[in-house]
């Protein structure tokens, strides 16, 4: 059976992103500046967001822009701040394991993807069952023509609530444990800093006047 232009098209398209992720990636796992690392992190996710709404994942893709590419940079730049600006390099040898470890994860998930249906088949588990009950009834018991809406918001509800309570708490947990403006533990360490110089001009200053 051959392919229509609009299947080829997407096919085009999702090859272009999954290059683009992979590409970021390797950029990622090289880089030594962490101003960096986290910016290609959030790229990292904007990429991802854009490839799940490529594959009509729309929710999906923007929790992953919202979380990932808001959420996590901020948090990631706010850390930054306590810590050095660049990594330490590792030695070959380190590296060599969780590459073989990625290697082989990403093998096992290619071959689990042999026995996936495909895309848009009508007998496949998530067009049979509840889910083609969700197709045939979320218009009348909500009004909302989007299928993933419903779902999200009434049908399974407590577990959308649960989930934002999940992000919400992290990120307030987060927040506490880097400060908040001038009483921030990075304020202080650079406070720290800023005195450190002043103190141990002192005792010299006091040598010199009891020399004299």
């Amino acid at each position: 059976m051959a392919m229509s232009e609009p299947d080829i098209g997407l096919a085009l398209v999702n090859i272009v992103l999954l290059g683009l992720l992979f590409v970021v990636a390797i950029a990622i796992a090289r880089l030594r500046s962490l101003f960096a690392i986290v910016m290609l992190s959030g790229i990292y996710s904007l990429v991802s967001a854009a490839w799940y709404v490529a594959v009509d994942a729309v929710d999906v893709g923007f929790t992953e822009a919202a979380v990932g590419a808001g959420m996590s940079t901020a948090v990631l730049l706010g850390a930054m701040l306590l810590t050095s600006r660049t990594a330490k390099p590792e030695k070959s040898l380190r590296q060599l394991g969780p590459l073989l470890v990625c290697v082989a994860t990403g093998i096992m998930l290619i071959y689990a993807t042999v026995d996936l249906p495909a895309v848009g088949d009508p007998n496949s588990p998530a067009n049979t069952g509840v889910g083609l009950t969700y197709l045939r009834v979320a218009w009348y018991d909500t009004g909302i023509e989007n299928v993933v809406t419903p779902v999200l918001g009434s049908y399974r509800g407590f577990d959308t609530l649960g989930e934002t309570t999940v992000v919400f708490v992290a990120g307030i947990a987060v927040a506490l444990l880097l400060g908040f403006g001038e009483r921030s533990l990075a304020e202080t360490i650079r406070n720290e800093d800023k005195t450190l110089p002043k103190a141990s001009k002192k005792p010299e200053a006091e040598d010199e006047e009891t020399d004299s």
